[in-house]
């Protein structure tokens, strides 16, 4: 035996390769995988091997590929030894004839046998941005859940689910499940639900589920997923394979239907907020990234930085409403999503060069997300000693460590947003106890924007404040934070800024979602409760029927 790519070993005795063909003969013991498409493994019968000279082939269940063959398309059969798995070199059609209604074909007899170890119990886990969304039927569900695949093996495979699956799929006895790749490809299996972890702060659920019943077809299909996905993640790790081509399950059909995921089927407020959940799902991911010791994907913070100066480019209204509508969203990536959207309305205003709009996006939307590593005690916390307060620098450490990778961020916006967003100009923020001249103006800019999303939202350790009182708390403190940008934030978004909860002269409730020139209500959606904006909002007004509600007599604490 001798070394081969992919973790393969080369069998060249001749007594091995023919008892493992003659393994391969048995019904269905074979599968054919057109080499150069990389395509999902067929259905084959090894009729015949005559040792050094040919296989007969019987592809009469897939007719559809014989024309490809014939014309010089090159193949490999697969198939699986005790525990192994094992594939031929590329191989070339001689010929194909018709022999009572079976389509039987020849091809030289192979040199060698490729063999990889099996390990059934390996659990290929999907990196950042390898999405396979997950149909999941059965239990006591009428309709259909959507879900993430999260790893996969050939004994099973985790899924992601919203919070709300756990009580049906706790009754299920087994679910069909059924994968789908981004290229088109659909695989379906059953499956018993075998464990739950619920995550209450990312309203998910987690689920462990055992594969039943497989068949051969089923199982060598597996296989190939599996090293598909462990492949393209080596691909794409910090030691990256470039010799290795993309993976075709991972590239994105663009003819195809949304992808399926948890979030798609999710409603949302807006259609807004529904394109910004897609930007939320890679944060939520790269959180979890952090938490399981992975890595930064530079490529990835770059596209969903340009994704974010899209949508405010084609709507900031919109854009700064739906940073509201994501409640169920970790808070971190709420919090993140928050200040990079009113810093980037913000400095568009100020006319800055898109690069350094960019820059200062994508620092904002993850400034926060080392805290993943912080335990839960320390973020709750109430009172800040100085033991505590060391304790949270590691989250900017992290930070500073994981955007080093990303070669396209400006040096002077990462250190102004992530590693300087938290000092205060008398010294007494955090880590490296910075004030007065040494902070420059756009981290001025960013403690200011930072504090006002923290305070509008709800902590696990204090509700969210009303906005008036958090303008009179950062005008009441100059010492911590810059006059001049505060009221700068307050002219820009107003005494009533985009996602403010109002109550008018009549009782009703309303969502601000757009001012006019003048800072005046332009546009409110009503509301029946002073809960997140969410599906159930009312009729949008504006003009003559917003002017018919009368004066706002109240602005309300809304907890998001």
């Amino acid at each position: 035996m001798t070394g081969a790519k992919d973790g393969y070993v080369r069998v060249t005795a001749p007594t091995e390769i023919e008892e493992m063909l003659a393994r391969l003969s048995q019904p269905g013991g074979a599968s054919l995988q057109l080499d150069a498409e990389e395509s999902r493994p067929l259905p084959v019968l090894v009729v015949d091997q005559v040792p050094g000279d040919y296989l007969l082939l019987d592809i009469s269940a897939i007719r559809e590929v014989a024309a490809e063959l014939r014309r010089g398309a090159a193949f490999r059969l697969l198939g699986q030894s005790r525990d192994q798995m094992l594939r031929t070199p590329p191989l070339l059609m001689d010929t194909c004839h018709e022999q009572e209604g079976r389509l039987l074909c020849q091809c030289p007899y192979p040199i060698n046998l490729e063999v990889l170890q099996r390990r059934a119990s390996f659990r290929a886990r999907l990196r950042l941005g390898m999405e396979v969304g997950a149909i999941v039927r059965g239990g006591h569900s009428e309709a259909p859940l959507q879900s993430d695949l999260k790893d996969l093996s050939l004994e099973g495979c985790q899924l992601e689910l919203p919070l709300s699956a756990a009580s049906w799929l706790a009754a299920a006895e087994t679910v069909e499940i059924e994968l789908c790749f981004l290229n088109g490809v659909r695989f379906t299996i059953r499956a018993e639900p075998r464990h739950c972890l619920a995550d209450t702060e990312r309203q998910a659920l987690r689920a462990g589920m055992r594969f039943v019943a497989l068949s051969g077809d089923q199982e060598r299909q597996l296989w190939h997923f599996v090293r598909e996905i462990e492949r393209e993640s080596a691909r794409q790790g910090e030691s990256s394979d470039s010799s290795l081509l993309p993976s075709l399950l991972f590239q994105t059909d663009l003819a195809a239907a949304a992808p399926v995921s948890r979030r798609n089927i999710s409603r949302y407020a807006t259609p807004m907020a529904k394109r910004l959940a897609r930007i939320a799902g890679y944060l939520d991911a790269q959180l979890l990234e952090i938490q399981e010791g992975g890595q930064w994907d530079a490529v990835q913070l770059s596209s969903f930085a340009d994704r974010l100066l899209g949508l405010h480019a084609e709507d900031s209204e919109a854009l700064l409403f739906a940073t509201h509508c994501l409640y169920n969203e970790p808070l971190l990536v709420r919090h993140g999503l928050g200040v990079a959207v009113h810093m980037l309305d913000l400095a568009t205003a100020g006319m800055l060069p898109r690069d350094a709009r960019k820059a200062l996006a994508a620092c904002a939307m993850v400034h926060d997300l080392g805290k993943a590593l912080l335990p839960t005690e320390l973020l709750e916390a109430s009172d800040w000693d100085d033991e505590r307060q060391a304790a949270l620098h590691v989250h900017v450490e992290v930070m500073r460590e994981g955007l080093g990778a990303c070669h396209w961020l400006a040096p002077g916006v990462v250190e102004a947003v992530v590693m300087r967003i938290n000092e205060r100009l008398d010294g007494s923020g955090y880590p490296a106890r910075l004030s007065g001249e040494t902070l420059g103006e756009l981290t001025r800019l960013a403690s200011v924007v930072d504090v006002v999303e923290a305070m509008r939202r709800d902590r696990p350790d204090r509700l969210a404040w009303k906005i008036g009182d958090i303008y009179r708390y950062l005008l009441s403190h100059p010492g911590q934070f810059d006059s001049r940008w505060v009221k700068r934030y307050l002219k820009h978004f107003g005494v009533m800024p985009i996602g403010t909860l109002v109550r008018f002269s009549g009782g009703e409730l309303g969502w601000v979602q757009r001012l006019d020139g003048d800072g005046r209500l332009a546009q409110i959606q009503l509301t029946d409760r002073p809960a997140p904006p969410g599906e159930s909002l009312g009729d949008v007004l504006r003009g003559e029927r917003l002017k018919r509600l009368g004066d706002v007599v109240e602005v309300l604490r809304a907890s998001f």
